[in-house]
């Protein structure tokens, strides 16, 4: 089973659950519509990795996502986190109104930051992505459509949680091809403190 990390804490997640169109400008940038209710998928634990391909049988994209770990009822850690997309085969499913998890949950397709406690107020937390030192994508829970919390109680509503499951909130705009060689660089803050960082060299 693959492992993420939560200061001196393993854990196994037994799943992965995501939300899709999460944030406004990124269901304009793929000529969506900004769907009626939360939109949920998931990735087995298989997904994850600490490698970034650039390639899973046909070019991939990146997602940067805010990612939190699940306890007992709530949270109880925070991190940041790549959803690896075959955009391609993701478009071909959703105009046949197929499933999309071809696309989504294929082996390596999540790379997590190690997880931190939560800070004081969600409020605070913003979440970068810079490629080749250049900002990509910058997110925020102001800028969701669903917050965490709301998007928690939806999960709960009809799936059980396990303590060590993560959950995936969505990606802003700015999502983009993983190009071989390419220096992902990840950050999550609070109130302008760095919490934790992640690089990852693109193969």
């Amino acid at each position: 089973m693959k492992t993420i990390k939560l200061g001196n804490k393993i854990y196994s997640p037994s799943k992965i659950v995501c939300v899709g169109l999460n944030y406004v400008e990124h269901v304009k940038e793929l000529s969506n519509e900004i769907p009626d209710e939360v939109v949920i998928f998931s990735k087995p634990n298989s997904a994850i990795t600490s490698t970034l391909n650039s390639h899973h049988n046909e070019q991939l994209h990146y997602e940067t996502e805010l990612c939190f770990i699940y306890g007992v009822d709530n949270y109880i850690g925070v991190g940041v986190g790549l959803d690896l997309t075959k955009r391609s085969l993701q478009t071909e499913l959703r105009n046949k109104g197929l499933p999309w998890e071809r696309s989504k949950a294929f082996n390596g397709a999540a790379l997590f930051s190690e997880f931190v406690t939560l800070p004081k107020s969600l409020d605070s937390i913003v979440f970068q992505l810079s490629i080749n030192g250049t900002i990509k994508q910058s997110g925020s829970i102001e800028l969701m459509i669903n917050k965490p919390l709301e998007v928690l109680t939806e999960i709960t509503a009809f799936m059980k949680l396990v303590e060590g499951d993560v959950i995936m909130t969505g990606t802003p705009k700015g999502v983009g091809i993983v190009n071989s060689g390419d220096i992902f660089h990840v950050k999550l803050l609070s109130n302008n403190i760095q919490l934790v960082e992640a690089q990852w060299t693109a193969i």
